[in-house]
């Protein structure tokens, strides 16, 4: 298959206008990423330097060092009248137990 010079000249073009489209959809998909990497290493770099979650400490009173004592022993008896008081009280079922059928 030979091609004329007139055809030619329409067909070298548009070959450099085709390569020209495809590297340029190549050059953006590598630029999406590089975009996309870069906020992935601002997200790691923030959270490294934020606190996620904040676990729950004692207080300590330079003060009144007895006084700790004492509010620590208040709560660990508070605790032990809920547990009994929970233990005490047996679970009610919302309906069994609570009609009787006659009828048989």
């Amino acid at each position: 298959m030979s091609l004329k010079s007139v055809e030619l000249q329409i067909a070298l073009p548009k070959t450099f206008d085709a390569g020209k489209m495809a590297d340029n959809a190549q050059q953006l998909v590598h630029g999406n990423q590089a975009m996309a990497q870069m906020a992935t290493e601002r997200q790691v770099r923030k959270n490294r330097l934020t606190v996620l979650h904040l676990e729950e400490t004692d207080s300590i009173d330079d003060e009144h060092p007895h006084k700790n004592r004492e509010g620590s022993l208040e709560k660990e008896q508070h605790s032990k009248e809920q547990k009994q008081r929970t233990q005490e009280l047996p679970a009610q079922h919302p309906f069994k137990g609570n009609f009787f059928d006659f009828s048989g």
